[in-house]
């Protein structure tokens, strides 16, 4: 992997360094693209155990693509994706299901089914890969709309029936964040969660997504365009340019960085460093 910077995190936690954190989702030497468009070139990076790695990059260097590939939705044309170790190209598929049961995927169109109700969408991972009872989940997708502000309780009315062309986008993205969570994953893969949504609900939304992260001890990829989104939830953050990680650090490194490509993103177009 050439050409990637990094400094040692400030947080304690010193996740590049703290060989204590396990790699949850390796990606080894990854080549990708499609016809004649070059997506990676070996492309290198290690998400560990528990923390927020943000993926920067300009549109279309394939970010939502590395997701993709991250969860199996993909496979890579040369190298390797590891979950907890395995390559994913030598699961069975009893192994992916199992994978994707720990797994969730917050899609950037928040992918909300629009024939059914709130309860369902936020049930359906329930009903697929447990064997729980109509009251037991209702009571997990009531808590888990509870982690995102929409309980009842809260609201004031009843949202559990509520159809998605019923809700503004932003209780939308909050829906589909409870889905999310409902099945209780280790991993949570976020593809542009505050994208098209107006300055207070991408304030909620970061609300919901630290909230989360606290409360349930998630490890979280998250590709955003988002520079304040990012500063405020990341742990690290990986740029990818070139057709590789070109930047992998903290977000201490990305304000103090004077690369062209890192400048392009944190800074505003006089070239003063943005303070998020």
């Amino acid at each position: 992997m050439s050409g990637t910077q990094e400094r040692q995190p400030t947080r304690g936690d010193a996740l590049e360094g703290d060989t204590e954190r396990a790699p949850v989702i390796e990606v080894r030497d990854v080549d990708m693209g499609f016809e004649d468009k070059i997506l990676f070139e070996g492309l290198e990076l290690t998400v560990r155990e528990g923390e927020v790695l943000v993926i920067l990059g300009f549109s279309g260097c394939g970010k939502s693509v590395l997701l993709k590939l991250m969860s199996g939705l993909m496979r890579p044309q040369e190298g390797e994706i590891l979950h907890l170790g395995e390559d994913i190209a030598d699961m069975d598929e009893a192994s992916l299901v199992e994978m994707r049961k720990s797994m969730s995927y917050v899609f950037q169109n928040n992918a909300l089914f629009d024939s059914q109700s709130v309860l369902e969408n936020v049930a359906f991972g329930l009903l697929e890969h447990t064997k729980m009872g109509d009251a037991e989940i209702r009571e997990r997708v009531l808590e888990c709309l509870g982690y995102v502000g929409l309980h009842p309780d809260v609201l004031g009315y009843d949202i559990l029936p509520r159809m998605p062309a019923e809700l503004s986008g932003g209780m939308r993205k909050r829906v589909a964040l409870a889905r999310a969570v409902a099945t209780h994953p280790r991993v949570i893969l976020y593809d542009d969660p505050t994208g098209g949504l107006d300055p207070q609900s991408v304030t909620r939304i970061g609300d919901m997504m630290e909230k989360l992260q606290s409360d349930l001890n998630l490890t979280s990829v998250v590709v955003t365009g988002d520079m304040k989104i990012a500063f405020r939830v990341a742990d690290r953050m990986a740029l990818i340019h070139d057709h590789h990680v070109a930047h992998l650090g903290t977000p201490d490194y990305f304000r103090e960085c004077d690369a062209p490509e890192v400048v392009e993103f944190v800074r505003d177009p006089e070239g003063r460093t943005v303070r998020y």
